[in-house]
């Protein structure tokens, strides 16, 4: 007979992974692309016949240095967000693993968690190499889903002495802050507008939820020595945002030139952004293929859409201290 283990929502919760495991194991599995020791396909999105309330992104992927024969995934998560009305996350996920050596199914796991704290630990992996290592100021654009990793993992890695936060709402950018201020003693504000939070920041992280572009991230607002992180699934950046980089890195150049989504998704189709003017993969950085920043006044700037692998990764690390902790429920397969 063979057997998986299934955990909720619940059981991930409870095995109460840190943030800095989180780190630590995104950083790893971004090294490891970085030397060509994973495999992942292009991603694919499933958009149904909803009016336009969401989509689903398939993501595959396999870590060739997790465990003893490394480990394959595929997850499948939810774009909706409208979800907010509902009292529902916008991007709900589910996550498969497998044995490569076999095709045997592992484990089915609720990866909701992964795909909130994933994004926040690439934002965070890219600032370790990418940011001034003496940023003051975080200006965060957005407030659901991935928000509150990107804010308290940077505000782990750096001595922060304000946070700035928005969004669209007003009550969902003060629900925001008054979170952030249970979990930091950096001083956190809520401002009315992304001009606001942006405003002589060191970093500036876009991680809107537009349903149309509209220019949020201003090239005005980067100033010598920023770094910029602008992710969300609809542009929210001016397109003459690339000519005040010194460095654009992405997470993965063929991932950054597929899809209809991504932050950068104008500049790529319009030639703005081409493989000669991009400085690097961040896997190249942090493998030590290429130096990251090299200078205190550098603007760069870090796109990541969000690689497979390390939902991979995290789902290694979730299965693996289930395994020892005995958490989840056992079902038959076969």
């Amino acid at each position: 007979m063979i057997h998986l283990r299934f955990l909720s929502g619940a059981d991930v919760d409870d095995l109460a992974i840190t943030d800095a495991e989180v780190i630590a194991a995104v950083e790893s599995v971004v090294g490891a692309h970085g030397r060509g020791e994973t495999v992942f396909e292009p991603r694919t999105h499933l958009v149904p016949d909803n009016g336009g309330a969401g989509h689903f992104n398939i993501l595959r992927g396999h870590v060739s240095t997790l465990g003893e024969h490394g480990l394959s995934g595929v997850k499948v998560v939810g774009d909706f967000v409208p979800n907010y009305l509902r009292g529902l996350p916008s991007e709900l996920a589910l996550m498969t693993v497998y044995d490569p050596t076999t095709g045997v199914p592992l484990a089915i796991m609720d990866a909701t968690l992964i795909t909130e704290v994933r994004t926040g630990a690439m934002t965070a992996v890219g600032a370790k190499y990418l940011a001034r290592p003496d940023a003051k100021v975080l200006g965060h654009v957005g407030a659901r889903g991935t928000a509150f990793a990107n804010v308290t993992m940077l505000d782990s890695l750096f001595p922060l002495a304000e946070i700035r936060v928005t969004s669209r709402r007003p009550e969902s950018r003060d629900a925001f802050a008054a979170r952030l201020r249970e979990v930091t003693t950096t001083p956190v504000r809520a401002v009315a507008t992304a001009d606001e939070a942006y405003d002589q920041a060191d970093i500036l992280v876009e991680a809107s939820r537009l349903e149309k572009p509209i220019p949020l991230l201003r090239t005005a607002s980067v100033r010598p020595g920023a770094f910029v992180v602008p992710y969300g699934t609809v542009s929210a950046v001016e397109l003459d945002l690339l000519d005040v980089m010194d460095k654009v890195v992405v997470d993965d150049w063929r991932e950054s030139r597929s899809g209809r989504f991504g932050a950068l998704r104008a500049h790529v189709d319009t030639g703005r952004l081409t493989e000669e003017s991009l400085y690097a993969e961040i896997g190249e950085i942090v493998s030590g293929a290429k130096p990251g920043r090299e200078t205190p006044d550098e603007r760069i700037l870090f796109w990541h859409r969000g690689l497979s692998i390390l939902d991979v990764a995290l789902a290694h690390l979730i299965l693996t201290r289930a395994e020892a902790a005995g958490t989840g429920t056992m079902l038959r397969y076969r």
